[in-house]
């Protein structure tokens, strides 16, 4: 254990003069801790002690350069956490103490400094480790299925990756909404995890040969989640019902799929792409107002986190290295 692991525990109102931040040095190496300066706000920004702080796979492809927001080295990673406010504008309508989620970059970090608008009030239900990693995993499934493909209940929707941190909130999200949901993951294990989030009908990959017939066979598809792309996002594809909408989400198989437009056009079906961080610019009143509705959801208690696998901060390299290997289930989150 470096000396960083033996900084104390610092309350919402301490403002310490050094923390803990986790930096990638160079593309292609896992993170490491640093002990550095703490951050000190302008008068426009919050400054939000950091409890909690979720792991996404655009961290991994970022470190190794092939994110679509390219950062320079060094940099500090985390796109999402949660935590206190030290102290905040006034006007915002944050005060000290107030728990709350922020979608920021560098949320690896014990303390940071952030604008307004990046903060949103959770729950007093929701753990910090439930808000940490709820933000772009449900928001993105949330503005995917309601406002991009207009999920209807009683539509089937296939979710691919469907034991993944977004995946898992695609399912959830669809069964809330009056879907059939059928959902696509690797290994028995994981697939009980997608039934009991709410998928009707599940289908192994690693013992699948032809995903096109499995999803004919159980009737055809709706809408499907493709957060996989590479061959199953073809195969899922091809499956769709005339009138059907394909949700481009992500390539965690490695690469996009090879899309046959002239389907689209004789079967009417509609491709979206969804990048919920560029809602952040191209509507943020939409984004905003999906996670206010998620958390009226999970307050209600009709979506319920997947509990994934939850690290001290002290082990980011091996957070990094689970959701590397695809065996994780839900969401990584470290503790800070």
């Amino acid at each position: 254990m470096d000396k960083d692991s033996a900084l104390p525990i610092i309350s919402a109102t301490e403002h310490p003069q050094q923390i803990r931040i986790a930096r990638i040095e160079a593309l292609g190496q896992d993170p490491v801790i640093r002990h550095l300066p703490a951050p000190t706000a302008n008068t426009e920004e919050v400054l939000v002690r950091i409890r909690a702080s979720a792991l996404n796979f655009a961290d991994l492809l970022k470190a190794q350069g092939r994110y679509q927001e390219a950062a320079d080295p060094p940099y500090t990673p985390g796109l999402e956490g949660a935590g206190e406010v030290v102290r905040a504008p006034a006007g915002t309508g944050l005060v000290a103490g107030n728990r709350v989620a922020v979608y920021a970059p560098a949320t690896f970090s014990d303390m940071v400094a952030v604008p307004p608008d990046t903060c949103l009030p959770i729950p007093d239900s929701m753990s910090f480790e439930q808000a940490a990693g709820f933000q772009i995993a449900y928001g993105t499934s949330h503005l995917a299925l309601r406002l991009r493909a207009a999920l209807q209940p009683g539509e089937t929707l296939v979710v691919l990756g469907a034991a993944g941190g977004v995946g898992l909130t695609a399912v959830e999200i669809g069964h809330a909404m009056g879907a059939r949901v059928i959902g696509v993951a690797r290994g028995p294990e994981r697939l009980e995890v997608v039934r009991a989030a709410g998928a009707q009908a599940v289908i192994d990959s690693a013992e699948c040969d032809d995903l096109k017939a499995a999803l004919r066979d159980l009737g055809g598809v709706d809408v499907v989640y493709d957060a996989v792309g590479d061959s199953a996002g073809e195969a899922a594809f091809r499956a769709l019902r005339p009138g059907g909408r394909f949700l481009v989400i992500g390539f965690a198989g490695g690469k996009p799929p090879v899309l046959p437009l002239n389907h689209a056009l004789v079967k009417n079906i509609a491709i979206h792409g969804l990048y919920w961080g560029g809602y952040a610019k191209l509507d943020p009143q939409a984004l905003r107002g999906s996670l206010q509705e998620l958390f009226v959801m999970f307050d209600a208690g009709r979506i319920s986190p997947v509990n994934g696998q939850v690290l001290p901060f002290e082990q980011i390299q091996q957070a990094f290295q689970l959701l590397r290997s695809r065996k994780s289930v839900g969401k990584i989150v470290l503790t800070m």
